[in-house]
């Protein structure tokens, strides 16, 4: 008997769901909240509370909601369901340039740790510039976000610590402390030391350097590598092989097109990134010199494209994924109310085809 009036109920609330539904094709409204709780014969404020995981019901009660919500193809609205609860469950996300190849890998891995959690990132760039990362942060506080996460970036230390006193802020490149505020940072310095110490054991001696934006404290940090690993090898510094780069593919071209009209000797280049070193081919190729039988090139980030360009590239592998979900889980761990104890893998040398040892070694 039991048995035959939970049928008896079933089959009336899917004959329900089948009139609410109708009627809201019918009115062109979308399906409600309010609709669901009619359809499946319990209040709103249930359904509200079963939605939010608060309510203990019956399995009977849970089952016929869950029925309703699939009959009537309603979509629960994160964001009315997080100001239930004090949150929006969405994170702002501030890069820097959203079609970088690295920054690209990132927010990826962000995406790939916020999503199952629940929560939605809204990206939007800076692009290394002060004042815009500041009208970035204002767009994402007007939209609630429950925290922010800032991929480097220009942005004062202090502005950061005014920033994370109202919400949790994870931020990238900086070596910062403050209850709701964590930091990550890669260690340039050795990944550049590593890369310049690669090229000095080869026998190189006179090695360019295209550096990176001076600007960028990563740029700083790589250049200072580049230069303890020369003194390390009793190699006498030269400024003039040090070119300016600013971290895409054109300055990398631009920079080999100027170490060679400079006349200056040269037998290996390490470039700040892999977009630039990827340009040096391009313009040591034009000036009909080869990699790595005239010239041996090493890189920095170890992007996707590293491993697939003509020669392969050996460089510093830099984890941009690995980066984008440690952020995303720290964020997740300081609006839990949880300290993030996340760091990143060392820098690692990953040797290809575009180095190899020099055969004829000239005058320093």
């Amino acid at each position: 008997m039991q048995q035959s009036h939970y049928i008896d109920q079933n089959m009336k609330a899917t004959k329900q769901a089948g009139k609410t539904k109708a009627l809201a094709i019918a009115t062109g409204s979308k399906v409600t909240l309010g609709m669901v709780a009619e359809a499946s014969g319990v209040s709103p404020s249930t359904v509200s509370r079963i939605l939010n995981g608060t309510a203990v019901v019956s399995k009977e009660k849970r089952e016929a909601i869950d029925r309703a919500i699939a009959e009537l193809g309603f979509i629960p609205n994160p964001i009315a369901r997080g100001l239930a609860g004090g949150r929006t469950l969405s994170v702002g996300v501030v890069t820097q340039a959203i079609d970088s190849p690295f920054y690209g890998v990132a927010l990826r891995g962000i995406e790939e740790v916020l999503t199952p959690a629940g929560y939605s990132p809204l990206f939007v760039s800076g692009k290394w510039d002060a004042a815009e990362e500041a009208r970035c942060i204002e767009i994402l506080r007007s939209r609630r976000v429950d925290g922010m996460i800032i991929l480097s970036g220009r942005l004062s230390d202090d502005a950061l610590h005014h920033l994370s006193a109202s919400m949790p802020v994870v931020v990238t490149g900086r070596n910062l402390q403050a209850p709701n505020l964590f930091s990550i940072d890669f260690n340039n310095f050795e990944g550049a030391r590593l890369a310049t110490h690669h090229l000095l054991a080869l026998g190189h001696r006179r090695i360019a350097f295209i550096a990176g934006d001076p600007l960028h404290p990563d740029a700083m940090d790589r250049l200072r590598g580049y230069r303890a690993a020369l003194k390390a090898a009793g190699v006498r510094f030269n400024q003039a092989l040090v070119l300016p780069g600013k971290y895409h593919e054109e300055s990398g071209l631009m920079a080999v097109e100027q170490l060679i009209d400079s006349r200056e000797s040269f037998t290996a280049i390490f470039a700040a990134n892999d977009q630039m070193a990827f340009g040096a081919v391009l313009a040591l190729h034009r000036r009909g010199l080869r990699v790595p039988d005239d010239i041996s090139l090493v890189g920095f980030d170890d992007l996707a494209g590293a491993a697939h360009s003509l020669p392969p590239l050996t460089t510093i592998h830099q984890a941009a994924h690995e980066l984008g979900r440690l952020v995303a889980s720290s964020l997740l761990q300081l609006l839990a109310g949880q300290a993030p104890a996340e760091s990143l893998p060392e820098p690692r040398l990953i040797v290809r085809a575009s180095t190899r040892i020099l055969q004829a070694t000239p005058e320093a």
